[in-house]
């Protein structure tokens, strides 16, 4: 019996004002708004809308269909999604029928929902996995929120994968990760190193077939026909299929006209008809068919573009630059203390906004540009560029931040992991700082120093400076004290 998996990636961008910098909008004095100042709401919503439109409300109805004519029998139509927090948002936000649809569908017994990143993020490619693990669990409680599940199976965004991935998969207790087929036979279980976590391949040849080759009139199979589908399917050797596919890509990709519906709607009685065939969630795959063998993939791999790795969004300087300093405001947004600020430098980190700025040749080009809002890449990098530097002044003035971290220790070489980028995050940290360091650096006068130096304010300075003779919570309380005042002086 071969089990056949159908998973369904849904996420929409966030875009930002694409004129942002071209209309003089960066550093404005008077801005009541960061969201509308920064991102383009009016066209997110049309957007939004008119996909539910033409794709997710048509696509959910024929899935709920499917499910319902094979519920009950021996051998049920089963499908699984990976919905983006940002999608899920938007849909509270502009559609709550949609989110209801989805609901419905999930309710069925018949849909397992997968975790992956709350942003659809790139975090995962950070040196330090905090903010990686954060937006997971971030993702995982807003799946509890809608659905009342705790998923099993997680996919990172498009489908990036390494070794390192699947180990913390693995350690945040998921049972199953995807990524992409490239790696070994897609129609097997493997076994990651060092876990117990199951490794499920995206059959990517089968998947494009829907995905991109379906309205190919120049495709020598083309038309492609559920019959037709499902016979490749049963032909196919192994012990598993995985069909992992935008969901845009019923009704928005491949347009109504194109027969997509019908093929949809058709597919799973033509696959249940071979007897060697039967639908299953990613979980049951997992926990049905054991690994294969150990599969260690030490370098990144994704579903993106020819080169199934991390070049279709870090693959020229421009994409370089903008992804190091979004990564560089990570410190000054989170001791920002401000949720809001937070959550716009992560909605900031949307894989879609490096996307954009693609630049090289061929087919890969034509699918970025497909979905550009720009008129091309240089204009999506100005556009994201703009948008970073403005929000890092606006960052600098709020948390003072410095040029370079504090970094505590107790000794020479002898750190213990705290840090503060910014005063604001100084002042959260002096609390719990063990005083042997706090004392270590006021003997010193590395206080006075870093505030001199790498804040640039004298006054702050002189302050510390003169607290030298202090020890104990004395210190602590005196630190506390000038640090409070100097974030009570406006920065300029």
């Amino acid at each position: 019996m071969t089990l056949v998996s159908l998973s369904f990636e849904v996420h929409q961008p966030i875009r930002l004002k694409k004129n942002f910098f071209w209309d003089g909008y960066m550093n404005r004095q008077v801005v009541p708004d960061l969201w509308k100042y920064y991102f383009d709401c009016p066209e997110n919503k049309r957007i939004f809308e008119r996909v539910s439109d033409k794709c997710y409300l048509p696509a959910n109805r024929a899935i709920l269909e499917g499910i319902k004519k094979l519920q009950g029998s021996n051998r049920s139509f089963k499908v699984s999604y990976s919905f983006s927090g940002v999608f899920l948002e938007e849909c509270q936000r502009y559609r709550p029928d949609v989110l209801d649809s989805f609901v419905d569908l999930v309710q069925t017994g018949m849909v397992e929902v997968l975790d992956q990143t709350y942003y659809h993020s790139l975090a995962s490619l950070y040196d330090d996995s905090q903010e990686y693990i954060e937006q997971i669990k971030m993702h995982r409680e807003l799946i509890w929120d809608i659905f009342a599940l705790r998923p099993t199976t997680f996919e990172n965004t498009e489908l990036i994968y390494s070794d390192k991935i699947a180990q913390i998969a693995d350690r945040m207790g998921y049972k199953a990760i995807f990524t992409e087929g490239v790696v070994a036979d897609p129609n097997y279980v493997y076994r990651p190193p060092n876990t117990k976590i199951a490794l499920l391949l995206r059959n990517y040849q089968l998947t494009d077939d829907i995905g991109f080759r379906f309205s190919s009139h120049n495709w020598e199979e083309y038309p492609l026909t559920a019959d037709k589908y499902a016979s490749w399917l049963a032909r196919t050797p192994g012990k598993c299929i995985n069909i992992f596919c935008d969901y845009e890509t019923f009704g928005e990709h491949q347009w109504i006209d194109t027969g997509i519906f019908d093929f949809i709607r058709s597919l799973p009685n033509q696959v249940l008809r071979y007897e060697n065939l039967q639908f299953a969630t990613p979980c049951e795959v997992a926990s049905t068919i054991p690994p294969e063998r150990e599969l260690s993939i030490e370098s990144f791999v994704s579903w993106a573009d020819l080169e199934r790795n991390t070049s279709c969004w870090l693959g020229n300087a421009l994409q370089h630059a903008c992804f190091i300093q979004q990564k560089r405001l990570q410190a000054p947004a989170r001791e920002s203390r401000d949720p809001d600020l937070l959550a716009i430098w992560r909605t900031l980190g949307l894989s879609d906004h490096l996307y954009y700025i693609f630049t090289h040749g061929g087919g890969p080009a034509e699918v970025h540009n497909y979905f550009s809002p720009y008129g091309s890449p240089y204009d999506a990098a100005v556009t994201y560029f703009a948008v970073l530097s403005d929000f890092h002044c606006r960052l600098k003035g709020k948390t003072h931040l410095a040029d370079s971290p504090f970094r505590f220790a107790t000794g020479i070489d002898q750190f213990t992991g705290d840090s503060a980028w910014t005063l604001m995050g100084l002042e959260a940290i002096l609390d719990k700082i063990p005083l042997p360091s706090l004392e270590y650096h006021n003997a010193n006068g590395d206080y006075a120093l870093w505030a001199e130096k790498s804040l640039g304010d004298s006054a702050l300075a002189e302050k510390l400076a003169g607290l030298q003779k202090l020890k104990g919570e004395r210190l602590r309380k005196g630190l506390l004290r000038a640090v409070a005042d100097s974030l009570a002086t406006e920065v300029i």
